[in-house]
């Protein structure tokens, strides 16, 4: 009689996938492009810490600082979401004519950057000499539309070239862009916007060559927009028509985190600055993720909209929370890292680690439902979730990000 052979179920670490949905290799991408933009995030982070005093010296110049970082991730991540659809759908190809898919996207997104740029400079003089102390008048119009237009033009084209690259990588190496796109979108985002912004302020509050530099970059935009309108380029300007407005809505929901921010100030640390930039850009590079997933089942017909998640959603909406504790600790512990580095006061690990989980999983789980009621709503107004998805979650994120931190820092009674 032959020997009877029991075998045992070998246990597979399989992190996110089968009960979650995704396959590892979805994950994998995601946690890589997350835990990039948590360490880009530093930098953003440093630049805003170093530049203090500089931003106090030119009021209302700090409320400035959420649209202005969010504004690259809302342009180019709905870039790299259009593009990974047109990949996924085998209608991309690298045609650089105007007329072409690829070149009107570039047109849009240059026209769509300086068009939201010039508006959120508007909506920037405005909140800001509304709130002003009237001691202390807020820098002038023509200075928030050289900061913001000339500096998200330094921004832009640096954004830009990386998005492509991305693209190119994605095609190359066979990646999903929309596993990795919003993180890095706003990783490159985080890490150039506010060096760029810096960098234009040395043409801030100089007089004449202000005003000239203001109503050049202002006649220019003007010009350009007027040129897409009068062309014939029928997808630049849907992407336009239909993305303008929400990246205005969204600068504006981003203006008030700026409120929070400098209400705030006084409580916000010298780590907590550091900090401010990955928790921001982190919360609305997970919405990004679910957004461009849905976006793009939606367009190859996996996704049906619901008022409860279908089941390929839900599988969607997990994968995201379940990447929001490890990123979220993950910029705790890199804030922590640099702040002893250069010698700056902490409040410790435990407590910074209990601020960032608790705000964070807070604004993940607003992010779930934005999201995903916010992919319903474009679709069934009939506009293109590609150019709404990430703009509305990152502009929900902002507010409920700056305040989520805000609250944590306030609870856990951080100093």
């Amino acid at each position: 009689m032959g020997r009877v052979r029991l075998t045992v179920p070998r246990f597979r670490w399989r992190p996110f996938g089968g009960v979650l949905g995704p396959a590892k290799t979805d994950a994998g991408q995601s946690l890589a492009a997350l835990a990039f933009s948590a360490f880009t995030s530093v930098v953003a982070g440093l630049t805003l810490a170093s530049q203090e005093d500089q931003f106090v010296a030119l009021p209302g110049l700090l409320l400035f600082i959420p649209p202005a970082i969010g504004l690259r991730g809302n342009v180019f991540g709905p870039l790299g979401s259009r593009l990974s659809t047109n990949i996924q759908m085998g209608t991309f190809s690298w045609t650089w004519k105007v007329d072409s898919v690829l070149g009107q996207n570039l047109v849009a997104v240059l026209i769509n950057s300086l068009l939201a740029s010039l508006g959120i400079s508007v909506l920037a003089e405005l909140l800001a000499l509304f709130l002003g102390d009237e001691g202390v008048p807020p820098i002038g119009f023509s200075d928030f539309v050289v900061a913001g237009v000339l500096g998200g033009i330094v921004a832009s084209i640096v954004v830009l070239g990386f998005t492509l690259a991305l693209t190119f990588a994605a095609v190359r190496l066979d990646l999903d862009l929309d596993n990795v796109v919003a993180p890095m979108v706003t990783a490159a985002g985080d890490l150039i916007t506010l060096p760029a912004l810096v960098l234009s302020l040395v043409l801030v509050r100089r007089g004449n060559t202000t005003l000239i530099t203001a109503t050049v970059l202002t006649i220019v935009t003007l010009a350009l927009t007027l040129w897409l309108v009068r062309s014939g380029l029928q997808i630049a300007r849907r992407i336009v028509a239909e993305s303008l407005p929400v990246l205005l809505a969204a600068g504006s929901l981003s203006l008030i985190a700026g409120i929070a921010i400098e209400s705030a100030e006084e409580r916000l640390s010298w780590v907590m600055l550091v900090l401010l930039p990955g928790y921001l850009g982190t919360a609305g590079a997970l919405g990004g993720i679910l957004a461009n997933r849905l976006s793009t089942k939606v367009h190859l017909g996996i996704v049906q909209f619901n008022l409860w998640p279908g089941a390929e959603a839900r599988s969607d909406m997990a994968f995201t929370a379940a990447l929001a504790a490890p990123i979220f600790a993950l910029l705790a512990l890199v804030a922590e890292v640099v702040a002893q580095a250069a010698a700056q006061g902490t409040p410790g690990l435990l407590l910074l680690l209990a601020v960032a989980m608790t705000g964070g999983l807070a604004s993940t789980l607003f992010v779930l439902a934005i999201a995903y009621y916010g992919t319903l709503a474009s679709v069934r107004f009939g506009l293109d979730p590609d150019n709404i998805g990430i703009p509305l979650v990152t502009a929900a994120l902002d507010v409920v990000g700056a305040l989520s931190l805000v609250a944590a820092v306030v609870v856990w009674r951080v100093a």
